[in-house]
C-alpha cells in the first residue's frame, strides 16, 4: 500500500526532533532532555513537533485542540459522539444510539397527574450514513498513514492527525500553509465539521478567542501545556466565505448572537382519541414566571434526536445542543411548556436543554465547544428571564423531585456524575467559591479531574467504569467509607456504586447545612439522616460558605415534604380540578436543616386539552420554600418551617 506523504514513518521522524520543536514551545524556556517525551512536558512537545511537520501553527493547533477537549486525552475514552484524544478526532461508528432517556417507559416526561402518563416509545432511526463531522478519525489515518488505534490512544498522533486535517483543509481553501494564525479561520472553521457557516463561524471563533486570551493548565494526564496569549490578532473572517458551507435557516430562534441556532419546531398537533402533542401552548413570563433551566443529556445522536422531538406522539424540550461543534437546535418558544423532567409543576416553571451526549455507554465525556456554547445560551436565558445562576435553579434532570410517593423510583438521573459542573458554572461566570466568613452550609467542590469515585454498570451490570472525573461525592450513614452508605427511602433499593444510583451522592455546587465534623468528615443533613462524606482540609471536597436555612417550627418535630408546590384546594376555580397536594415519603425533623433556594407560592398549570380556551395558571395563597433536601430538590410549606440564617 502506498503511504501518504506525511506517513507513519514521518510521525516517528517528529517524536525524535525534541530540539527542533521545543523552539516552538510557547511560555517555556530552554529546550527539555532528552528524557521530556515521558515528563509532564511531552504533550506540549506533540504539539510543537506536529505544528511544525504539518506547517500548521502552533497557536492554532492548540486553540482547536482546547475548544475540543482543553487538551485531555481521557485515558483513550471516546467522548459522547465517539471523539477521540485531546484533539477529538470521530468514529463515532461504535458510539452511537438508536433511543433516547425518554423512551425508557420509567419517567412520564409530562408528570401531570391530571393526565394519564404519558410513556412515549417512539425510537430514534438506526443512522443509514454518519455525517463528516463523525468520521475524522479515518479521515486523520488517511492522510497521516498512521493507525486507527494510534489515533485513538497515543496523543501525540492524535495530534498529528489533527493538524493534518487542518493543513488539509487549509489546501482545500487554497490558502497558503502560512505561519500567520489569522490567516487559518476557514480551515478552523471547517474542522469544526459544521455544514452551514453561522455554526463554523461561531466554532471558529471560539478558538480565535482562546488564541487571544492564552491558556495553561494541566491536563487529566498531568501534562502542562501552555498557550500564550495573543491579544492584537484579527482572523481572516472573510475566508468564511470560501468555504462553500448553507447559510443557516435560524427563523424566530431565541439565542444569543454568539451561538448558532436553527429552529426546529416540535409540534403541536391532534391526533386522535383527543391526544395531543407535544407540549403546552403558554404565555410565559407574562402567565407565570420562568424559575429553572434544567440540564439533560440525550442518551442518543443528533440527528435522531431531532427526528423524535418532531414526532407529536413523542416528547419535548426547549433547545438540544451538539457535541462536535456546540450548535444548538431551538424546539419550543420560551413561552410554551416542553414536557422534559416528568415533574409538571417543574415543567410549567422551566426550559429544558438537552446536549448530546450518553451518561454512560460509553462511558464518555462532553467537549468543550458543547460546554460553552451551552453556558452561553444559560446566560442568555438567565438574564432574560432573571432566573439565578445556583445549583437550585440551573438542575440536572437528575435533581428533579418525583411529583409524587410513586414518581419517584422512575425519575431519571441525566446528566450523571461525568458532567462537569464546576468548569460549567466558571464558564457562566459564577464559579464555586467558598465564603470569607461562611459558617453552617457547605458548598460541595471537589476537583473533578482527580475526584474519580467508583462506579460500576456503565457497559456491564454490576462491573466497574472507567476511572473518570466526576462532580459526585459519595455519602456514607457514619464518619468513614466502612459504614453504609446513605439510603434513600424513597427508591426502595439498597443503595450502590450504579453509575445511576443517585441515592447516596451530592454534586458540585449543591449547598447542604453542616450536621457534624469528625476528623477529615463532615457530615451533612441528607434526606432526614446525618450523611457523611471524607473532606480533608488539604484536598477538600467542600468549601464552608454560608446562607439560609430552614428547620422545622417550634413544637413540630417533623414537617412534610414535597415534590411540587401546589396550590391549596380553595385557590382552584370553577372548572378546573384541585390537584392533591400530596406529600413524598420524606419528613423534615426537628433541628435538622436544610438551604433555601426559593420561596415561591403554591402554582399549578391547568392545560389538559388541545384547545387553550380552558387553560389556567392557578396561584394560591399557601407559600412554599424550594430546600436543597437530597441529591434532588424539594418543596416544604412555609407556615410549616421556620427560615434563618445558618450557623
Amino acid at each position: 500500500m502506498r503511504v501518504p506523504a506525511h506517513s507513519a514513518s514521518g510521525h516517528r521522524r517528529t517524536r525524535t526532533a525534541v530540539a527542533t520543536a521545543a523552539l516552538l514551545l510557547p511560555l517555556l524556556g530552554a529546550a527539555p532532555s532528552a528524557d521530556a517525551q515521558s515528563s509532564a512536558n511531552s504533550l506540549q512537545l506533540a504539539f510543537a513537533s506536529a505544528a511544525a511537520e504539518y506547517q500548521v501553527p502552533q497557536s492554532v493547533l492548540l486553540g482547536v485542540s482546547y475548544l475540543q477537549s482543553r487538551w485531555d486525552a481521557h485515558a483513550g475514552a471516546p467522548s459522547v459522539t465517539g471523539g477521540y484524544g485531546p484533539m477529538h478526532l470521530t468514529d463515532a461508528r461504535t458510539a452511537l444510539a438508536g433511543a433516547t432517556h425518554h423512551s425508557e417507559g420509567t419517567e412520564d416526561a409530562r408528570g401531570d397527574s391530571a393526565r394519564a402518563a404519558l410513556f412515549p416509545s417512539a425510537q430514534a432511526p438506526a443512522p443509514t450514513e454518519l455525517p463528516a463531522r463523525l468520521t475524522t478519525l479515518p479521515k486523520a489515518a488517511e492522510l497521516t498513514g498512521l493507525s486507527a488505534a494510534e489515533l485513538r490512544t497515543d496523543p501525540a498522533a492524535n495530534v498529528s492527525g489533527g493538524a493534518a486535517l487542518l493543513a488539509d483543509a487549509q489546501k482545500k481553501l487554497g490558502e497558503p500553509l502560512s505561519d500567520d494564525p489569522a490567516d487559518w479561520y476557514g480551515a478552523v472553521a471547517r474542522f469544526s465539521g459544521a455544514d452551514d457557516t453561522a455554526t463554523a463561524a461561531a466554532y471558529a471563533n471560539d478558538v480565535y478567542d482562546v488564541i487571544r486570551t492564552g491558556e495553561e493548565r494541566t491536563t487529566d494526564a498531568g501534562q502542562q501545556v501552555a498557550l500564550a496569549a495573543r491579544p492584537g490578532l484579527s482572523p481572516a473572517t472573510a475566508q468564511l466565505a470560501e468555504t462553500g458551507l448553507r447559510t443557516l435557516g435560524t427563523g424566530d430562534t431565541e439565542c444569543p448572537r454568539s451561538v448558532s441556532c436553527e429552529w426546529i419546531p416540535a409540534p403541536y398537533e391532534e391526533f386522535g382519541d383527543n391526544d395531543y402533542g407535544n407540549h403546552d401552548l403558554g404565555d410565559r413570563p407574562a402567565s407565570q414566571s420562568i424559575k429553572y433551566l434544567v440540564i439533560h443529556d440525550t442518551e442518543g445522536a443528533w440527528d435522531g434526536v431531532l427526528n423524535l422531538v418532531q414526532d407529536p406522539t413523542y416528547v419535548s424540550w426547549n433547545y438540544t445542543l451538539r457535541s462536535t461543534d456546540g450548535h444548538i437546535a431551538q424546539h419550543v418558544k420560551a413561552k410554551d411548556v416542553a414536557w422534559h423532567a416528568g415533574n409538571w409543576y417543574v415543567n410549567a416553571k422551566s426550559i429544558g436543554l438537552e446536549h448530546e451526549g450518553f451518561l454512560a455507554n460509553p462511558d464518555a465525556w462532553y467537549t468543550e465547544a458543547m460546554y460553552r456554547s451551552s453556558a452561553r445560551l444559560v446566560k442568555y436565558l438567565s438574564k432574560k428571564y432573571d432566573i439565578p445562576l445556583d445549583r437550585q435553579h440551573v438542575l440536572g434532570h437528575d435533581n428533579v423531585p418525583g411529583p409524587t410517593t410513586g414518581t419517584v423510583p422512575g425519575m431519571h438521573t441525566d446528566p450523571g456524575p461525568y458532567w462537569d459542573w464546576r468548569h460549567y458554572f466558571e464558564l457562566l461566570g459564577r464559579p464555586f467559591e467558598a465564603a470569607k466568613r461562611g459558617h453552617g452550609v457547605v458548598t460541595i467542590l471537589p476537583d473533578y479531574a482527580t475526584n474519580q469515585p467508583e462506579y460500576t454498570g456503565c457497559v456491564t451490570k454490576g462491573e466497574p467504569c472507567a476511572a473518570h472525573g466526576s462532580s459526585e461525592v459519595r455519602l456514607y450513614s457514619g464518619p468513614g467509607a466502612d459504614y453504609p452508605l446513605i439510603k434513600d427511602i424513597g427508591l426502595g433499593t439498597t443503595p450502590g456504586t450504579g453509575v445511576n444510583d443517585i441515592s447516596s451522592r451530592v454534586s458540585t455546587g449543591q449547598q447542604y447545612a453542616v450536621a457534624d465534623r469528625e476528623g477529615r468528615w463532615t457530615a451533612i443533613w441528607y434526606l432526614g439522616q446525618k450523611a457523611w462524606f471524607e473532606n480533608p482540609a488539604k484536598d477538600p471536597t467542600a468549601v464552608r460558605t454560608s446562607g439560609l436555612v430552614v428547620t422545622p417550627k417550634a413544637g413540630r418535630t417533623s414537617v412534610p415534604v414535597y415534590g411540587r408546590a401546589y396550590p391549596e384546594a380553595s385557590a382552584y376555580p370553577a372548572g378546573v380540578p384541585a390537584q392533591a397536594v400530596s406529600p413524598l415519603p420524606y419528613t423534615l425533623l426537628e433541628k435538622q436543616k436544610y438551604v433555601v433556594g426559593d420561596k415561591v407560592p403554591g402554582e399549578y398549570y391547568y392545560a389538559v386539552t388541545f384547545t387553550t380556551d380552558s387553560h389556567k395558571v392557578v396561584v394560591g395563597k399557601d407559600l412554599y420554600y424550594e430546600i436543597q433536601y437530597g441529591h434532588r430538590v424539594a418543596f416544604v410549606r412555609a407556615a410549616d418551617v421556620d427560615v434563618r440564617p445558618s450557623r
